[in-house]
């Protein structure tokens, strides 16, 4: 059989192994097509896609000087409808008309000060936007570091209390 990169025909599985399955496609010329050839959706058990002895369809990707065949599956399928949700179920690919319109890091940080998006900004004469943390009671950055320095000097000084109890317990006791 005469075969042709990029073309796609009909073969029968006649193996499979955890890392893809074996495809004859005539008597005398059997080519392979690995896990991630197999189908359009994430694979992690070969079996639960095909089966030994089922028909399939498989483009050829390349043939080796060695005699060696890369079969697929899935691009020998016609192509997928593209959907909002991607096969792990998060969202789909970002284009240009799917790209989040407001860039701010989500729940972190709000702008203070906005500009007009029309012209370009003369930073020297206008100082850049600036962000401040935010949380749920919106508090500004100068209370959130002054409660948390606070907390950090607490457990500080229980943490040199008990190294101080276990530093004094231990030279009593010899």
């Amino acid at each position: 059989m005469n075969l042709e990169v990029g073309k796609i025909y009909d073969g029968k599985v006649t193996g499979i192994t955890k890392f893809g399955a074996f495809v004859e496609l005539d008597k005398n010329t059997t080519g392979m097509v690995h896990i991630s050839e197999i189908a359009n959706t994430f694979v992690s058990e070969i079996r639960d896609h095909i089966s030994e002895g089922q028909e399939v369809k498989v483009k050829v990707l390349s043939m080796g000087d060695d005699g060696k065949i890369s079969l697929s599956i899935k691009k020998a399928l016609p192509t997928p409808a593209r959907s909002d949700r991607n096969d792990r179920g998060g969202r789909g690919g970002r284009n240009g008309s799917e790209r989040r319109q407001d860039r701010r890091p989500q729940g972190g940080f709000k702008k203070e000060k906005s500009f007009d998006q029309g012209e370009p900004v003369d930073l020297t004469k206008t100082p850049p936007p600036v962000y401040v943390a935010r949380t749920s009671d919106d508090q500004n950055f100068e209370d959130m570091m002054s409660r948390f320095k606070a907390t950090s000097e607490e457990k500080f000084s229980d943490l040199k209390h008990v190294l101080d109890n276990k530093r004094r317990g231990s030279s009593r006791r010899k």
